[in-house]
Parts: structure tokens; C-alpha cells; sequence
């Protein structure tokens, strides 16, 4: 482990996130997780399409809900990405409001899939270091 910080983003709660409670509504903490892991991406050198034909797809979403959000709250959106030694890896957002109060935190299952072929590639991992990606800005393991 190192003392970096994960990759994140700052997002502000916009009215229309709201459901009838005035909470943000439960699907958009989805969109926010997407965000950080396409921002995390685009920093790392970006993993869209190449002439391999192959980009990230999420396979599994997991949200555990801490604490509530409402409209105009600002939050800082975390994303650390582990490998393993299968096709998967996972990537961890954490929805942090700027006091510090952890609001929810998702875990993702995902894959690389050879658009071709339509099947995830063996080494994820070893896919993004041939394409270039800094995987320090991924992981905090790396």
C-alpha cells in the first residue's frame, strides 16, 4: 500500500438528482460512480476504443448508502481500481460530502471486452499497460 490518494472528482447535487423526498435518487449515485471512472480513465491516458477493438464494460454494481444527499450539496467522488489475476477487476467509488461524512460507496465489477469477439480479454490489467494507461492514477496500489 502507499499513502497516495485515489483519483477524484468533484461533483455538485443538481435539483433535477432529487427524488420526492428531496434526497438524491438512488440511480443517480450510479451516474455519479460512471463519472469518476471515466474521468479516472481519461487521466490515466484514456481506455476508449483503439485499433485493438477492445474497451472497459461493467459487469456488476454494488452501493451501500451512508448518508443522505440533497440538492446543492457538493461531494468529492473517489475511484481506486484493483487488479486480479483473472478477466475481472473492480473499481471502488467513494461519494464523500467536503466535510469529510462518507455519503455511500459503490464497487464495481468489470471487464475488458474484445468488441470483436465479444468476450472479455484474459489480462485487464496487462491490457491497459500495452495500451498505455498509467495505472498509478487507477490504483493506489500500483
Amino acid at each position: 500500500m502507499t499513502d497516495r490518494e485515489p483519483f477524484r472528482t468533484r461533483l455538485k447535487v443538481r435539483q433535477y438528482e432529487l427524488d420526492a423526498l428531496g434526497h438524491v435518487n438512488q440511480a443517480v449515485y450510479h451516474s455519479y460512480g460512471e463519472v469518476a471512472r471515466l474521468e479516472a480513465f481519461e487521466a490515466a491516458g484514456n481506455a476508449r476504443v483503439g485499433e485493438d477493438h477492445a474497451a472497459p464494460v461493467l459487469l456488476e454494481s454494488h452501493i451501500v448508502y451512508r448518508r443522505e444527499l440533497r440538492g446543492g450539496d457538493v461531494v468529492d467522488v473517489t475511484c481506486d481500481t484493483t487488479f486480479g489475476e483473472g478477466k475481472v477487476f473492480w473499481m471502488t467509488s467513494r461519494v464523500i460530502k467536503l466535510d469529510g461524512t462518507l455519503s455511500a460507496e459503490i464497487k464495481c465489477t468489470l471487464g475488458v471486452m474484445d468488441l470483436v469477439r465479444r468476450k472479455l480479454v484474459a489480462d485487464p490489467r496487462g491490457h491497459f499497460e500495452r495500451a498505455g494507461l498509467d495505472l498509478k492514477v487507477l490504483s493506489t496500489t500500483e
